[in-house]
């Protein structure tokens, strides 16, 4: 993904990037949900008799105590199947559009180009992938607290498209999207400013410790930056629906401008574990990909 833009032998090949962005979303999913889980109760609209607490820990811990560890989770198998595509999509189109986007003489892309990479990944990931994905999750997240009509991630679909067709599976959509073009901006375009950086200060790029700390650096940048738009997003795909407007007008009558800030902490949390985690799991999947699948690539060549 981040080799050489100029030398054709050393980019990552679109299967190769597929494959690796894929797993690399899956096994980041699975490890941090629980995080994804308390900062989304955190962010939904208080319902009457059911308070909730403003503090994800307190969420964490809430939770555990009145409906058991198998709840943190609830949702998790609709983040694991929409990460593996969003991630094996966003990767894949990330490379695709990194090289059309090369200077044509250093091979390397400018802060700005990287930028606008990585948004135009982010929305086209949103399309085709994360918004139905993340609608389904935040449902069944909300839904557990209140009425309990969902059986799981299925059966929500199939209430969701009943009840309010494809509008309903793709509710929340603009919020999606305004947040996946931030965040997939922010995080491969600071992953890849700092790669470049290394590059040109001859910084070995080969540990997972480095890797780390670039994916680490990356998710950090990314919630600081796209944060109100992950709290719109989670109002907006609430089992009840609501308007990116009327989002926006709630969350404001909820805690003012801060509130569109809510959940920072536990997202943190989770976007500099996943960040690491990320682009980590990606890297080491690409060193045992490419190998394999070079014979089969060669040949189609």
């Amino acid at each position: 993904m981040y080799s050489d833009c100029h030398d054709p032998s050393k980019r990552t090949p679109p299967v190769v990037s597929l494959i690796a962005g894929g797993v690399a979303g899956g096994v980041e999913a699975a490890a941090t949900y629980p995080f994804e889980f308390a900062k989304t109760r955190a962010q939904l609209r208080q319902e009457r008799g059911i308070p909730t607490p403003r503090n994800p820990f307190l969420v964490v811990a809430q939770t555990f105590r009145r409906e058991g560890a198998a709840a943190l989770y609830k949702g998790c198998s609709s983040l694991i199947v929409g990460s593996i595509a969003k991630d094996a999509v966003r990767f894949l189109s990330f490379d695709t559009i990194k090289h059309a986007f090369a200077d044509p003489e250093t091979g390397t892309l400018s802060p700005i180009r990287n930028l606008l990479a990585g948004m135009a990944a982010g929305v086209f990931a949103s399309l085709t992938a994360v918004t139905p994905t993340e609608r389904i999750k935040t449902a069944l997240i909300d839904d557990a607290r209140t009425e309990r009509r969902f059986r799981g991630p299925f059966h929500a679909a199939a209430v969701i498209w009943k009840e309010h067709g494809l509008g309903g599976i793709y509710r929340g959509f603009a919020g999606t999207t305004l947040k996946q073009a931030g965040a997939t901006a922010f995080r491969m375009g600071t992953y890849n400013i700092l790669k470049d950086y290394e590059k040109r200060h001859n910084i070995p790029q080969d540990g997972a410790t480095t890797n780390f700390v670039n994916g680490a650096i990356a998710g950090t940048v990314t919630t600081l930056s796209t944060q109100p738009f992950d709290t719109i997003k989670t109002r907006s795909q609430s089992a009840k629906g609501e308007g990116v407007l009327e989002a926006f007008k709630g969350i404001r009558e909820d805690g003012g401008i801060r509130a569109f800030w809510r959940g920072t902490t536990m997202r943190l949390g989770r976007t500099v574990m996943a960040g690491g985690i990320l682009f980590t799991t990606y890297e080491q999947v690409v060193k045992i990909a490419r190998p394999a699948l070079n014979p089969v690539i060669e040949k189609e060549r």
